[in-house]
């Protein structure tokens, strides 16, 4: 059997989210009328987040969640659990009556929905295991045990015909779930990594040098594992030795080499959105920007200006953020800065207007930017 390694259609997270919101509430709807929804499958290469994309999803929601690794299982016993006897009439012994009942395992969720079943990297089990697996995709119960209501299933893959050790999956199996494909955004993550407390100079680094989160060893999982190592340092430059030591242990080399880079140009000191948000006066950021919007030759680093207003609006669209009185005008006087590309000022514009948030939208109380965000209407 040749699948591509790409199933269905490529999400980033933030799509991903929606979809899967999108899918759990049909399934909801499906089970009031008494049949049970659809699974999903999640692909994606090694490191993407997957896995965190779902848990993160059931307890931004308060949603109960079951973790499942069938690749671990070395028996179907591991999966239907184990076969004990029941005696009905134990005051009577030898009277024939007992009978075989199976104790579910563990993992498997008791407690009504809502709720996720996660079947984690489900293809690297055995095909003895993925065959048991197939009817609890079906009908979302296996001989001995049920999931309750209002439990949803999704399981995580690694795409075949890549250089991973996975188990071919037919089309009997594949035909049981919805697939997606889990592709890395660089807005996305650093949303992600913006609402987990991230060093705002990692998430600087991965605005700046997208391209290089997609290696064998460079993944957003082991970015995330790097930049919490440099968390502590303040001075990254003083200490570039240490910091080009904790780089090589997970990254690619084309990945150390690009953040040294970023450390030695200094980079790691672009504006930080309460820089700007904050400021007395505009004299406090207007040097620093108008510095890192020029390159060596006197060009405009669209990247660098595109990577401060990328972590602006993730600022101001956060769920924890707060508005301030000085905040509108600030924004106003930042995205009024000549150096910002029309293209790029109109589209944080048009981001903000459509977000469902009240602080957010209140960025745009201006009259010079309500003036301009009309013209782009």
């Amino acid at each position: 059997m040749n699948h591509s390694p790409t199933q269905g259609p490529k999400l980033d997270a933030i799509a991903l989210e929606n979809v899967l919101q999108h899918i759990f509430h049909r399934n909801d709807e499906v089970g009031k009328a008494g049949r049970r929804g659809t699974p999903v499958c999640i692909w994606g290469t090694h490191g993407l987040g997957k896995t965190e994309i779902v848990k993160t999803f059931a307890s931004s929601r308060g949603w109960h969640f079951a973790y499942c690794a069938p690749a671990q299982f070395e028996e179907m016993g591991d999966l239907h659990g184990i076969p004990t006897i029941h005696d009905p009439t134990p005051d009577q012994p030898n009277s024939g009556d007992e009978y075989t009942v199976f104790a579910p395992p563990e993992w498997v969720p008791t407690a009504k929905g809502p709720g996720i079943l996660l079947l984690d990297d489900i293809n690297r089990a055995d095909d003895r295991i993925l065959r048991g697996i197939m009817q609890l995709l079906q009908n979302f119960e296996m001989f001995s045990w049920q999931l309750p209501e209002q439990w949803q299933i999704v399981a995580t893959a690694n795409p075949e015909g890549a250089d991973y050790s996975v188990t071919p999956m037919d089309d009997a199996m594949l035909t049981r779930m919805l697939h997606f494909t889990l592709s890395f955004d660089a807005k996305a993550w650093a949303k992600w990594a913006t609402a987990n407390g991230v060093d705002p100079r990692g998430i600087a680094f991965v605005l700046n040098y997208p391209e290089t989160v997609t290696g064998k060893r460079t993944t957003p999982r082991t970015l995330a594992h790097f930049f919490e190592q440099i968390q502590g340092i303040k001075d990254l430059k003083a200490q570039l030795e240490l910091v080009a030591t904790l780089a090589a242990a997970c990254l690619d080399e084309t990945t150390v080499a690009a953040f040294i880079t970023f450390v030695n140009d200094e980079l790691e000191e672009l504006l930080n959105p309460e820089d700007i948000l904050n400021a007395k006066s505009s004299k406090d950021w207007q040097k620093r920007f108008n510095e890192l919007a020029k390159g060596k030759e006197g060009g405009k680093r669209v990247d660098r200006i595109a990577a401060i207003c990328t972590r602006l609006f993730l600022h101001v669209t956060a769920e924890k953020y707060r508005e301030q009185p000085e905040h509108v005008a600030n924004f106003a006087e930042f995205l009024l800065q000549e150096a910002i590309p029309n293209d790029l000022r109109g589209s944080l514009m048009m981001d903000l207007s459509r977000h469902a948030s009240t602080g957010a939208k209140a960025m745009l109380k201006d009259k010079r930017l309500a003036k301009l965000l009309l013209q782009k209407l």
